[in-house]
């Protein structure tokens, strides 16, 4: 194995004299990479990391899901034992208040499987709606909002307002089409959903996997990056060996297929959709898994950051409208190694306070989960082995993640569901424990201290775990987690970890571009500042609440401040802890809004 290139020597020869010949260097290492391989393989550097601490206390999340009137399955097909790739992937799941109400709702993409007399024919698995009841009650409303047609083999769902009417619509990718499914009123005061993908021209025949919608040329209406995977087919479909003898067959990894270009949907105004991948003149073959849109210059503008399988990540900064991809020269397409990871999970967090984006990405097993510091000038570190979440990936898959602040110190901490896209691993197990990691002080730096034995019984078990969603479902400052499972139940994670601080909410609303993908909000309390992001994407396959939250500490809260996306900044000092607040574009004072 050569030697690994020192991020040190990378940022100083891209910021210096020698950026063209750093450069070189990281793509010549890049392109030597070896694939993928199911057996866990070795590192030059022992990861920094501390054990998971003993605890006895009240656990952090109950499973809730029995009580709460969920009853939703997703299914990937292997009883057919085609052995297929496309079994690998899992479905995702989405929070977001359909009809108004201000509680959130439960969209659940619900898979596929194989039928017919050589088990070769693609079906859908139903997806499910749950309307929001209050106290963590739900219903199945999935016929009465117009959902209960035949479905394709589906993966992910993004969420967006495409059309600016103040209702999101969402759009559900899979395999051989994808799926753009609009919000209106219904004949009885609530709310349906139609499919207006032919109607809008938003046509996808390739295997799209997670999507995310971001306002990317400044016109007010959103546009759509969907991920694409492989050109795998049944007349593509090769045996590949197990991990032993005695594992004669097992699923192939992604290098066995050709990977596929990435499409970029314009959005004309709410009533048309174009593709404009090629137009933008980027390279963006990739086996893509995740994707995450929010502002990581600080230049008021979204960016787009994808997460590729086995090849190197993307990252395409907005340069007014167009994109350029940087992930090379940013620091951000491969690991501390100089080699691209099996990518899959994403997110943006300021997780030490700096003001800037990071970016984490979960990865393959035996391989280090990413955490991209933001040196500013359009510059990233890779600091996992210092952040102590270097171990996380030793005998786990990572998928779904996302970042909250479970205990309101002002810090956010991180959540990873795992499970094998193997059906027989070696050196692991196909189901796999979550983690849960705590963004504590080590020596006057941040660090993230595993905690995963504080999260009760779900953290202990070991589940085949895909997508992950964050959200506050019963509206009381403390997000909660929805979780799918390749054929299995849909899982309800109830937040009541000890939270002694207070803190605040918001939901953002532009005056163009309602769902204000890029904005940053910036909360000064004491002499501290702590910033959250806008995004559209991240996580695996799903879509998180689109409110952001904010832990206090111990501080007092003194000012807010929206930088909104393509426009300019914006202060309120009437805002107080405990609500979430409505901060609209332009409109001096924010709107406390009603636990309902």
């Amino acid at each position: 194995m050569r030697a690994p290139l020192s991020p040190s020597r990378i940022t100083a020869a891209l910021t210096g004299a020698g950026a063209l010949v750093g450069t070189v260097a990281l793509i010549l290492a890049t392109s030597a990479c070896g694939s993928r391989v199911p057996d866990t393989k070795p590192t030059d550097l022992p990861p920094i990391t501390e054990p998971p601490e003993a605890y006895t206390g009240t656990p952090w999340f109950r499973d809730v899901t029995e009580a709460s009137g969920v009853r939703a399955t997703c299914r990937n097909g292997e009883e057919a034992d085609q052995f297929t790739i496309l079994e690998s992937l899992g479905t995702g799941v989405a929070l977001f208040d359909f009809d108004g109400d201000g509680r959130l709702d439960i969209f659940v993409v619900g898979g596929g499987y194989f039928d017919g007399p050589t088990k070769t024919t693609f079906k859908g698995h139903p997806c499910k709606l749950y309307r929001n009841l209050g106290n963590m009650k739900f219903e199945d409303v999935t016929t009465a909002a117009g959902l209960a047609g035949d479905w394709w083999y589906t993966h992910g769902v993004a969420v967006a307002d495409y059309d600016r009417d103040g209702f999101p619509d969402f759009v559900v990718t899979g395999y051989g089409r994808i799926g753009l499914f609009h919000n209106e009123p219904n004949d009885k005061g609530g709310r349906r959903f139609a499919d207006a993908s032919e109607k809008l021209g938003l046509r996808d025949s390739s295997w799209s996997t997670s999507a995310g919608w971001g306002d990317l040329d400044g016109n007010g209406y959103p546009e759509l990056y969907v991920c694409h995977y492989t050109d795998w087919s049944f007349t593509n479909n090769p045996i590949c060996k197990g991990t032993s003898a005695s594992i004669p067959r097992d699923v192939c990894v992604p290098q066995r297929f050709k990977p596929l270009t990435h499409s970029l949907f314009k959005n004309d105004r709410g009533q048309k959709f174009r593709d404009i991948a090629s137009e933008q003149r980027f390279k963006s073959d990739g086996y893509g898994l995740g994707v995450v849109i929010a502002d990581l210059n600080a230049d008021g503008r979204p960016d787009v950051y994808v997460a590729n399988d086995a090849a190197r990540n993307f990252l395409f900064f907005n340069r007014g409208g167009t994109l350029e991809e940087k992930g090379v020269a940013s620091g951000t397409a491969v690991d501390d190694a100089g080699q691209f990871n099996g990518s899959m999970g994403v997110d943006v967090v300021d997780y030490d306070g700096s003001g800037r984006a990071a970016l984490w990405v979960t990865n393959y097993q035996g391989e280090l989960h990413a955490l991209y510091h933001n040196l500013g000038a359009e510059m990233f570190d890779h600091r996992s082995r210092l952040l102590g979440v270097g171990s996380i990936g030793v005998h786990r898959v990572g998928f779904g993640t996302a970042f909250t602040d479970l205990d309101h110190d002002g810090w956010e901490d991180m959540i990873v569901v795992n499970g094998h896209v193997l059906r027989n691993p070696a050196g692991s197990s196909p189901k796999q424990q979550p983690v849960l990691f705590h963004n504590t002080d080590k020596e006057g730096r941040r660090f993230f201290r595993d905690i995963s034995n504080r999260g009760g019984p779900y953290f202990q078990a070991q589940n085949m775990a895909r997508g992950l969603a964050l959200g506050d479902l019963d509206n009381d400052g403390q997000p909660d987690l929805v979780v799918t499972h390749n054929n299995g139940p849909v899982v309800i994670l109830r937040n009541e970890a000890p939270a002694p601080h207070p803190w605040i909410g918001f939901k953002l609303v532009g005056k163009g571009n309602r769902d204000t993908v890029g904005s940053t909000v910036t909360v000064e309390s004491d002499g501290r500042k702590l910033t959250r992001f806008a995004k559209g994407g991240g996580s695996y396959l799903s879509a998180n609440d689109p409110r952001l939250h904010c832990g206090l500490g111990g501080a007092k809260l003194k000012r807010v401040t929206v930088r909104w996306s393509w426009g300019e900044s914006q202060s309120w000092e009437n805002v107080e802890p405990g609500a979430y607040w409505e901060l609209t574009e332009d409109q001096p004072t924010a709107k406390r809004l009603p636990a309902p």
